[in-house]
């Protein structure tokens, strides 16, 4: 019987999840809109970081209540997925095409910053005392990294004033800040049911928090970003398709996991190998190394992908 509550919570948890994160994109989409950004800036920022909104309140809560390996796991889990999986099954659907300057920029960006986390992380590991240890100087540096990238975003915008995609906003601007604040706060409290029905599932399984996290956790709040990226390739709008995976893993690195290391101080965890974490840079060097082979994501390159992350995942299992 307490099977079925937790199965039944934590199913509840992401349907509320998966739905307020739906309207929560849609509503600042429509903000973003009405102040005129293009397409890629919006898919950069505004998209990204709203199908973040899971992953953002589920390392907050995590962390604040001890459970670290949640909150890692969620991060890497998220990055991993995001491309391998994500991006594969849209590459699947239709061939991606990539544009040159994100090719020169975006991507170089991502390459960058996963370097940075990967170099950070292994450091500790070495280091230390053969574990995971991430502190309020990594937080630190997660957010230098992400602002970085937001300032370069924002010298964009400057430069292409003038030159944006006309689409009619979903919502009016007093309509979308409702819905936004209205999401933040179901998300908040479905991230809650979402985390502790997931560590107690854990337990009942009597498997870590980093494997139910890194498989139901992980592709659960993953569904947003699945959706929105195979249905932007499907129709054609390449833009959009990578431009929200590229923003959604800076924001996972930068704000994420940098956020709640800086309030809460940090955390050390043993559930990790050095495998997982060079597998998130793996994903980041495949996804630069195609796009920029010939400007294009295709089927196979696409099947290579989900090969790799079955390939991890089988790892995850028997490890």
């Amino acid at each position: 019987m307490e099977y079925v509550r937790v199965i039944f919570f934590l199913l509840v948890g992401f349907i509320i999840l998966v739905k307020s994160s739906d309207y929560f994109v849609d509503a600042v989409s429509s903000i973003a809109t009405n102040f005129k950004m293009s397409k890629m800036m919006i898919a950069l920022t505004v998209a990204a970081f709203g199908t973040c909104a899971p992953e953002l309140a589920i390392s907050f809560n995590s962390i604040s209540s001890g459970a670290g390996d949640i909150a890692l796991a969620n991060v890497l889990g998220s990055n991993v997925v995001n491309i391998l999986l994500v991006i594969g099954i849209a590459a699947c659907v239709a061939p991606i095409k990539v544009k040159n300057e994100v090719i020169k920029k975006e991507l170089p960006i991502l390459f960058l910053i996963t370097s940075m986390f990967v170099i950070s992380v292994i450091s500790h590991y070495f280091w230390g005392k053969a574990e995971f240890i991430l502190n309020r100087q990594d937080g630190f540096l997660f957010v230098c990294f992400f602002m970085m990238f937001m300032f370069y975003i924002v010298s964009v915008v400057k430069m292409k004033q003038g030159v944006f995609d006309s689409e009619k906003p979903k919502y009016t601007m007093v309509k979308s800040i409702i819905i936004t604040i209205i999401c933040c706060i179901l998300i908040i409290l479905s991230s809650d049911l979402v985390v502790d029905n997931a560590k107690a599932f854990a337990s009942m399984l009597n498997v870590s928090n980093k494997l139910i996290t890194m498989t139901v956790v992980v592709i659960g709040t993953s569904l947003p970003e699945m959706t929105m990226t195979v249905i932007a390739a499907k129709k054609g709008e390449f833009d959009i398709a990578l431009g929200n995976i590229i923003g959604t893993n800076i924001f996972n690195i930068g704000v994420v996991l940098g956020l709640p290391l800086i309030i809460y101080g940090g955390f050390s965890s043993a559930s990790f190998s050095v495998i997982d974490i060079l597998f998130v840079h793996l994903a980041a060097t495949v996804l630069f190394a195609f796009a920029r082979n010939d400007k294009v994501l295709s089927k196979i390159e696409g099947a290579i992908m989900i090969t790799l992350f079955v390939i991890y995942y089988t790892y995850i299992f028997i490890a």
